[in-house]
């Protein structure tokens, strides 16, 4: 396409993801948002809980300031205590559902305009039993963030068999699943994430078909799965291209054509596609983000 990205939809990145440093202290936290917020490349940026207290006034203040938009993923509310959303143990799947609750009330004193969650683990051969439970829990989100205010959930997709090894997951379940709590609830939707397709083992086709009226938020990034012994093995977001792994400059136009056949991309839509890309082991995050930049753009002007 020779026209800009910027007409088909709002450019983010995960914060977390792309400054794994963010995290170790408030002065780096902000110094990692403020590079974002002041490339006017970036609509939105993609939070998380915040790793400190102090940063919940100075968080939304910078952001509403450079005019730019905020979600939020609940991932590392799940991740951080082994808590399953889908687990078949009442208790248990209780527990992940108030601390999905609990992100839902930081998400918006942050003002954010989207909260993301994912699946969890389950067991061969029990899916439809753990995919019954997960129904069960969103619905009772979806119900929570509906009662707080208009900010919409959306669920991931992530790998099945691979690294999170999540029950969604291949898009045969993730439309079972979609169509039942959209079926009560208009404020949900799904998020896929191209670095996670081939860890599925689908083709871009298979993952998307299957979802296309549910498909509500849209990650782009790479995956290595060429290699179990490698450090960057799994869902670890390397950069575009980079050796051995999956995802590079022809597969994102053909991911980025998929997205505008089916209208998520559209001329003068406002969508939102995000970056989700990370250093690998001593690289540079200013490069990595570079990188990212740089092959959407070259993978854009592939799309028809």
């Amino acid at each position: 396409m020779r026209e800009n990205i910027h007409n088909y939809c709002n450019l983010g990145i995960v914060l977390s993801m792309a400054y794994p440093a963010c995290t170790k202290s408030e002065q780096e936290y902000k110094a990692a948002l403020k590079k974002v917020l002041v490339d006017p490349f970036f609509c939105v940026v993609e939070l998380g809980s915040l790793p400190f207290a102090s940063l919940q006034e100075e968080v939304p203040a910078m952001i509403a300031t450079a005019h730019c938009d905020s979600t939020f993923s609940g991932h590392s509310l799940l991740f951080s205590r082994k808590l399953n959303i889908n687990s078949l143990d009442e208790s248990q799947r209780m527990q992940a559902v108030q601390a999905l609750k609990q992100g839902i009330d930081e998400a918006y004193r942050l003002g954010c305009s989207e909260f993301q969650f994912l699946s969890r683990g389950y067991e061969a051969g029990n899916e439809q039993a753990y995919l019954t439970a997960l129904i069960t829990s969103t619905k009772e989100i979806c119900s929570y963030a509906k009662s707080k205010g208009s900010m919409p959930v959306v669920l991931e997709v992530f790998d099945h068999t691979i690294d999170k090894k999540s029950l969604l997951g291949p898009a045969s379940l993730v439309r079972q699943y979609a169509m039942a709590v959209c079926s009560e609830y208009d404020n949900f939707g799904i998020m896929i994430d191209c670095s996670h397709i081939p860890m599925i083992g689908e083709t871009i086709d298979e993952a998307v078909d299957p979802i296309i009226p549910f498909i509500r938020h849209v990650h782009v990034g790479n995956t290595l799965i060429s290699d179990p012994n490698h450090p960057s093995y799994g869902d670890y977001h390397p950069r575009f291209g980079y050796p051995g792994s999956e995802n590079d400059t022809e597969y994102l136009a053909a991911f980025l054509q998929k997205m505008k056949d089916i209208g998520y991309l559209s001329e003068g839509g406002s969508n939102t596609l995000s970056f989700e890309v990370k250093p690998q082991g001593d690289e540079d995050a200013d490069l990595v983000v570079a990188n990212a930049k740089r092959t959407l753009l070259a993978a854009w002007r592939c799309v028809q």
